[in-house]
């Protein structure tokens, strides 16, 4: 354990309670704190129990995401690749053709975010994704949504046609299976295409299963890059790198999303300054989050139901003062 997590150990009980009381507070389900493999606290509230599946929304998204890892590693594509390259309908376009697999998961494609693709009943997400307009600039433009993710499934599932795999089998494979976790829920379209932005439900102690994994593997953290256009963002990660800057910028990521792709604003963002730079997340509407800090060997994972929920005043009761 490192000198900062020997440092955290003294005031933590007071700091999770305060943690607890808070997300308890703002509709929390569901607060699991683990450090170094060891389970610090544990609470279910609101009338949500321990075995109970939750909605992890945009939490979905970094689970797709380490897909890409596993397929560079096997030689599919490199992330740096065309898309064009495989999806050949897009040769012809001269904006689509310079997109990079990178750039449908770091978001900055240009593609239009598409969010009717979330809906449960729609008809041909991929159709739909291959025609989204491009209304940002490719590799400048940070759009956050749906449509690049389906973009890059159907990329995905085109690599895999020879080994005759499907992206889903590849996922349950590659990601799932090495956290012990079953096939999820996948919101197939009428063409039995899976919903890359959310989805998944999985009980606090599941979600737990990816921050612990990733603490063992600093290869696949060190890989979780971000583009120019948002250093606080990559591969479905959040990052709080920024927060020891002195220009840093607290920015309450629902509510920046909230606002038209055009409108946000991403420079020098962070989640808490209070809290380590280290800090990576996955962030899933209404509060679902999962917290990750690879210094203090620390796992934090909240469920609940709030609409506003706030990274830097919930971080901030653990972290504050911490050396």
């Amino acid at each position: 354990m490192t000198a900062a997590a020997l440092a955290l150990d003294a005031p933590l009980p007071e700091r999770i309670q305060a943690l607890a009381a808070y997300s308890n507070a703002h509709g929390g389900h569901a607060l699991l704190i683990r450090q170094n493999g060891k389970t610090l606290h544990e609470s279910y509230t609101n009338g949500h129990t321990k075995n109970e599946p939750h909605r992890i929304y945009s939490g979905t998204k970094a689970f797709w995401c380490l897909t890409s890892f596993a397929a560079e590693k096997e030689g599919l594509f490199k992330l740096d690749d065309h898309v064009a390259d495989t999806i050949t309908e897009w040769q012809s376009d001269q904006r689509r053709s310079k997109i990079t697999i990178r750039q449908l998961l770091d978001f900055t494609s240009g593609l239009e975010p598409l969010f009717g693709l979330h809906q449960n009943d729609f008809k041909d997400r991929t159709a739909a994704a291959l025609k989204a307009p491009l209304v940002g600039t490719t590799g400048k433009s940070f759009i956050y949504g749906p449509a690049s993710l389906q973009v890059y499934h159907e990329l995905l599932k085109r690599k895999l046609r020879e080994k005759e795999q499907t992206p889903t089998r590849y996922l349950e494979r590659k990601v799932l299976g090495s956290l012990d976790l079953g096939p999820q829920r996948y919101l197939a379209d009428a063409k039995g295409v899976p919903l890359l932005a959310a989805g998944f439900m999985q009980t606090a102690r599941q979600w737990s299963e990816l921050g612990s994994w990733l603490l063992k593997h600093e290869d696949t953290r060190s890989a979780l890059t971000t583009s120019d256009t948002n250093r606080a963002f990559g591969f479905g990660f959040w990052n709080n790198h920024a927060a020891t800057s002195k220009s840093a910028r607290e920015v309450d990521v629902e509510d920046t999303l909230d606002k038209k792709w055009h409108a946000q604003s991403w420079g020098n963002a962070c989640l808490c300054r209070s809290a380590p730079a280290d800090l990576i997340a996955c962030i899933g509407s209404y509060g679902q989050r999962l917290y990750l800090v690879p210094s203090q060997k620390l796992v934090i994972v909240r469920l609940a139901k709030d609409s506003k929920p706030n990274d830097a005043q919930m971080l901030r009761l653990l972290f504050a003062n911490t050396p």
